[in-house]
């Protein structure tokens, strides 16, 4: 799937703000406000935005134990871990990635000891053989 070079503009300006007035957007594009609404529907339709979501405050997001799990799996066990995990409302985000490791797990918790529990629960799905978690201290900077 190829998208134009302003098509990325939007897609940048979208990830900023995606409640950002179609007006606004078509003003930063130096495009009208059709042709944005246009490129957004296409985008859409075509599968490119699959949807939007929420930002949360950065000091809250700061007071919540944020950890990178590293999971490694026992053989042909990666759709059933996968499903298990995605049960699993702290997990974020799940890579599947190269290396000794065949999942890595952005997980947030409210406290330590719920990031405790969350690793003992990821430990015990059938297909895990271990894990590795490290807790996240401070983001340097994020795009």
């Amino acid at each position: 799937m190829r998208i134009s070079p302003a098509d990325e503009q939007l897609l940048s300006l979208l990830r900023e703000d995606a409640r950002a007035a179609t007006a606004d957007i078509a003003r930063r594009l130096g495009l009208s406000r059709t042709t944005v609404q246009n490129r957004i529907a296409r985008l859409e339709q075509q599968g490119v935005i699959r949807g939007y979501t929420v930002r949360v405050d950065d000091e809250l997001e700061r007071s919540r134990i944020r950890a990178h799990i590293l999971i490694t799996l026992r053989p042909k066990q990666m759709t059933a871990v996968v499903k298990a995990l995605q049960a699993m409302h702290e997990v974020r985000v799940l890579y599947s990635i190269s290396g000794d490791n065949d999942l890595i797990a952005l997980a947030v918790t409210a406290t330590v000891g719920e990031m405790d529990v969350l690793t003992d629960r990821i430990g015990v799905i059938d297909g895990v053989e271990r894990t590795n978690t490290s807790i996240v201290l401070s983001t340097k900077f994020e795009r």
